[in-house]
């Protein structure tokens, strides 16, 4: 069953780099994506909700359950990242199945759902194969399938498709968005590009500075930037906001981007 996921001021520090009091709550099965620009924080936000991270303060909560000091096997969260990260010496099936043996899922149970998403992947001619032979498009839809295979309440995203050329991306967007349509897996999909944002988030947050400075559905984000800086990452042209908000303004002026219009601009 899908999760609501509830990011309560969140906060996570490196020295001068990390979270700043992220505020974020995605309803179940709805699919979220994260956009901004790199070195932003977002792969660290996905990486503290999945337990990979402690945070220094703020509460982690899915389902209306506190997760935060828990360890990331107990959080039923599914993660894929940017590099599909599969085991070599196993075949596309033992990859498929790891998460599922490591939770000591029964034989029977294990064949059942290493079926089902073979087939929703539509994975049945490389199932055989050894990792090592597949294309950059194929191991991650096997980094996909072994995610979903555990039957996650919620599926994280690293940017699945950074790495992929533009034929094999654009196939898994499709991919991606029929699975969720089948699924209803709550999904926070992280990435750098606007047009996969556009393309893939029926809602999304944009991120500076470890902050999240506008957040809501992709086509008002989109229509509606709420400060130049916002605006000019999402390519936007047109009139925003003449004053930023406070959020968008600290982010602004910790990351040393500009958060105003220049005089004469609108």
């Amino acid at each position: 069953m899908s999760a609501t996921v509830e990011l309560r001021g969140l906060s996570r520090r490196f020295g001068s780099f990390g979270l700043d009091r992220v505020h974020l709550r995605l309803a179940a099965g709805e699919y979220w994506v994260l956009l901004g620009p790199s070195g932003c924080g977002k792969s660290l936000l996905l990486q503290t909700i999945t337990g990979l991270h402690a945070p220094d303060g703020g509460r982690v909560h899915l389902s209306g359950r506190d997760v935060t000091d828990l360890p990331p096997e107990a959080r039923d969260v599914g993660l894929v990242f940017q590099q599909s990260a599969l085991f070599p010496h196993y075949s596309v099936a033992g990859n498929i199945e790891y998460g599922l043996r490591a939770r000591r899922v029964p034989q029977a149970e294990r064949k059942r759902r290493v079926e089902e998403v073979v087939a929703a992947l539509r994975l049945q001619p490389i199932l055989s194969r050894p990792v090592a032979t597949l294309s950059g498009g194929e191991a991650q839809r096997v980094a996909i399938a072994r995610a979903v295979a555990i039957k996650p309440a919620v599926l994280l995203l690293d940017e699945p498709l950074s790495l992929l050329d533009h034929n094999a991306r654009l196939e898994l967007q499709s991919e991606l968005k029929r699975i969720h349509a089948e699924l209803g897996l709550t999904t926070l999909h992280v990435t750098h590009s606007r047009d996969e944002a556009r393309a893939m988030g029926d809602h999304c947050a944009v991120m500076l500075a470890g902050a999240i400075v506008q957040k809501g559905r992709t086509a008002d984000v989109f229509g509606q930037p709420r400060c130049p800086f916002v605006a000019r990452f999402l390519g936007v042209e047109g009139a925003v906001a003449a004053s930023a908000p406070p959020a968008c303004q600290r982010a602004c002026l910790d990351a040393g981007a500009r958060c105003t219009s220049p005089a004469g601009e609108e």
